[in-house]
């Protein structure tokens, strides 16, 4: 067995120092494996770039509408001093769960492209359509990023008005629920509402 064993492994390191055309097969593997790096390194770069408030914020569609209503928010400034960036509510922290964002957010980058949105006007007559998406998108996921700050087993219903800590333990307490049924327009002004089902 043994002989057999160090054969293949003779025969895969001398496989490995053949030469290509030009070069071994270990180079390449190497040369392979180093622009791997480089690549996933310059990925996650932009990843990371595009992942921040000041991104979010550099088109004025976002700065002028949303960004400016979230500054008047307990989300944008409190007592505490923590503050929810654009990311933190509409991008997912997990991994995969950002990267599959990150696509479907690919289609909003082409609406800024060709100026679906680009006064305050066609912003207001979109706005019930965006949030639509966004309330659905988060219904579906079951208000992940909301949970990524706010616990439901960590909640001190104790400290809760009644009616909240009522609300929360029927409704999020048993899973029949998700944040975004009844936190609508928390971080942004609700578009006209009418036709729309409350939480």
């Amino acid at each position: 067995m043994w002989p057999r064993t160090k054969a293949r492994v003779l025969g895969l390191w001398r496989t490995l120092r053949l030469p290509s055309r030009h070069y071994s097969l270990g180079f390449l593997t190497v040369a392979g494996f180093l622009a791997g790096v480089i690549f996933w390194g310059g990925f996650n770069t932009a990843l990371e770039a595009t992942n921040t408030e000041a991104f979010c914020t550099s088109c004025h569609e976002m700065r002028d509408n949303v960004f400016e209503e979230l500054k008047t928010t307990i989300h944008y400034s409190n007592r505490s001093g923590v503050r929810a960036t654009c990311p933190d509510c509409h991008v997912p922290h997990n991994w995969t769960d950002k990267i599959a964002r990150k696509m479907q957010a690919s289609k909003e980058v082409w609406g800024k492209i060709f100026g679906t949105i680009d006064t305050r006007e066609e912003f207001l007559d979109e706005r019930l359509i965006l949030a639509t998406h966004e309330w659905r998108r988060l219904k579906a996921n079951d208000s992940l990023e909301c949970r990524n700050c706010h616990d439901y087993d960590s909640m001190d219903l104790t400290r809760q008005g009644s009616r909240a800590a009522q609300v929360h333990k029927l409704w999020l307490g048993t899973g029949k629920k998700t944040c975004i049924d009844c936190h609508k327009g928390v971080a942004h002004h609700l578009p006209n509402m009418e036709g729309v089902p409350q939480g």
